[in-house]
């Protein structure tokens, strides 16, 4: 996929895979990630890309919503976190696809402030875009 129109590019990730998930390793061209990746469930050391994909997206997330924590001058009483749990699904008519679950925590702001915030942030961030309409997701206040 080309660029958008208008868009400029901030960073391009770039990483090597080989063996895929079941034996496989990732590393990025700058070194900074080295993974061993395995199977869900396994006893193999090693990561799996539905962990991997639900650290990006709640670190992404988080991030999202630091932006809009300062868009609206809110004040925290403390970090925000986030639960990521990403689920591979396997259906006997579309195969393998995936859910997601985001549980998120805002402290120090009224719940209503707080999913105003949560709500933004999904339209903002770029793993909520490219997962829109793709994935189920849930994202919930906890």
């Amino acid at each position: 996929m080309d660029q958008m129109p208008n868009s400029k590019v901030l960073y391009t990730a770039k990483t090597h895979t080989s063996g895929g998930r079941e034996h496989g390793v990732a590393r990025s061209s700058d070194g900074r990630l080295d993974v061993r990746l395995g199977l869900p469930g396994t006893a193999r050391i090693g990561t799996n890309p539905e962990q991997l994909f639900a650290a990006g997206w709640s670190a992404c997330f988080e991030s999202a919503i630091g932006l809009i924590v300062q868009k609206k001058r809110a004040t925290l009483s403390g970090d925000v976190t986030i639960d990521a749990e990403v689920d591979l699904n396997l259906s006997p008519t579309d195969g393998y696809s995936l859910t997601a679950r985001l549980n998120v925590t805002i402290p120090g702001v009224d719940a209503d402030v707080a999913q105003a915030i949560v709500e933004e942030a999904h339209q903002i961030c770029p793993y909520s875009k490219a997962t829109r309409g793709n994935i189920d997701v849930t994202i919930r206040l906890v």
